[in-house]
């Protein structure tokens, strides 16, 4: 059970100045956020040049029905070589970490194999790399006016409309984007 002050489930926006260019304009979906630390993936940027396919290759898994569409994201500067999906509830493995009824994260490579074979679950994001925090930071990066935070919805965090991911997250906040500074304000 995950405490009331958790972020674990939501929407995790870098603010307008966030200083490292690692999370600047990025968006990232907070999979565990307890006393001991967070964990998220970035999910509106893509990894270079890899592709689902190559990604399958290089870990001796074959399909013939891979699909094109399915992009390779950055998740994070953490275990970079490392793969997550976050995917719709529906899909459970015995390593499946749900997340909520709706989003769960599977990192092995059974839930690939399912996906390249059509048996994956509805909706999924693939990622390389995760963004983790020690106890305690994510909170003081909050305070410190870095990050705003609000709940997902399956098309901001699924679709692949990657450019408008960031604006389209703090326009659910019902915020203007020009009037936000990456300053903290004193009264």
């Amino acid at each position: 059970m995950e405490s009331q002050d958790s972020l674990t489930g939501q929407l995790l926006i870098a603010m307008p100045g966030m200083r490292d260019a690692r999370f600047a304009r990025s968006v990232i979906y907070i999979c565990a956020h307890h006393p001991d630390g967070a964990m998220g993936l970035v999910i509106n940027r893509l990894v270079g040049a890899i592709t689902f396919a190559d990604l399958l290759t290089q870990l001796g898994i074959g399909s013939p029905k891979v699909d094109d569409e399915i992009r390779v994201h950055f998740g994070g500067p953490v275990e970079s070589g490392r793969g997550f999906v976050l995917h719709s509830g529906e899909y459970r493995q015995d390593s499946t970490l749900q997340v909520d009824e709706e989003v769960a994260l599977t990192a092995t490579t059974d839930i690939l194999r399912d996906i390249a074979d059509g048996a994956g679950p509805r909706r999924s994001l693939l990622a390389l790399g995760y963004a983790g925090w020690g106890p305690g930071q994510l909170d003081s990066e909050i305070q410190a006016n870095g990050w705003l935070h609000v709940a997902p919805d399956e098309a901001l965090v699924f679709d692949n409309d990657l450019d408008n991911k960031w604006e389209r997250a703090i326009a659910k906040l019902g915020v203007d984007v020009s009037m936000l500074s990456g300053d903290a304000g004193h009264a």
